[in-house]
């Protein structure tokens, strides 16, 4: 069953650009004080989010436990495209993800990522896609994004796209995106694209240092198809 998203209060939120779109449902992140910024109070459903770590290993993946928590336990399935590493099962059973709802999906290039990304989107069954771009910078043109955008919307899940690093003046299609650094009080988190009225300053989130498990994984070796 579809964990039930959260509708978004109020009244149409605003692009940057000033074009009036209606208020997506949302699912809470699991982080309280990053709800209190993000448009609706949490991740958008039926839409892409866009993650741009500074570098990688920064606690992107960490930021989306709770999300990948709550779609497994209501029977949904989370599928990771293209992980740089093979997960870590204890680390993530402890953080109370249904291992047996988790997927794995190894590509061989551009045209193949975009195209599991798209079924899995656009499938019958509730839950998540996280995808990673990796080196391939094919995988973060304009045009593969908003193909991302449309199949979340047309299979009304949240999809989230962790970009290569260095792509943080790039335009994107995605309703979210997140611009994500080391700072002194922890993850530092700028919103860089949403609707409505964006924080002049960062979003700071302390990570437990534990979590680094979940990093200390198998690394997936280089040209693996």
């Amino acid at each position: 069953m579809r964990p039930a998203p959260r509708q978004a209060p109020g009244h149409p939120l605003v692009w940057r650009g000033g074009q009036r779109q209606h208020a997506l449902p949302v699912l809470p992140s699991g982080h309280p004080v990053l709800d209190q910024h993000l448009p609706g109070g949490g991740w958008p459903v039926g839409a892409l989010t866009e993650l741009r770590p500074a570098r990688p290993g920064l606690g992107e993946f960490w930021l989306l436990l709770p999300l990948l928590a709550r779609v497994t336990h209501g029977g949904g399935w989370a599928i990771l495209v293209n992980p740089p590493w093979i997960p870590y099962p204890p680390a993530l059973r402890g953080h109370g993800i249904e291992l047996k709802r988790l997927l794995r999906v190894q590509t061989g290039g551009a045209a193949d990522t975009l195209w599991a990304c798209e079924q899995a989107l656009r499938g019958a069954r509730g839950g998540t896609v996280l995808a990673w771009a990796g080196d391939d910078r094919r995988q973060g043109a304009f045009s593969q994004l908003r193909r991302l955008q449309l199949a979340a919307r047309d299979g009304h899940k949240p999809a989230f796209l962790f970009a290569a690093p260095g792509d943080a003046s790039r335009a994107t299609p995605a309703a979210l995106c997140l611009g994500l650094d080391a700072g002194k009080r922890g993850l530092e988190i700028r919103l860089l694209k949403c609707r409505g009225h964006r924080p002049a300053q960062p979003i700071h989130l302390r990570r437990p240092h534990d979590d680094d498990a979940i990093m200390m994984a198998t690394p997936i070796p280089t040209g693996h198809a």
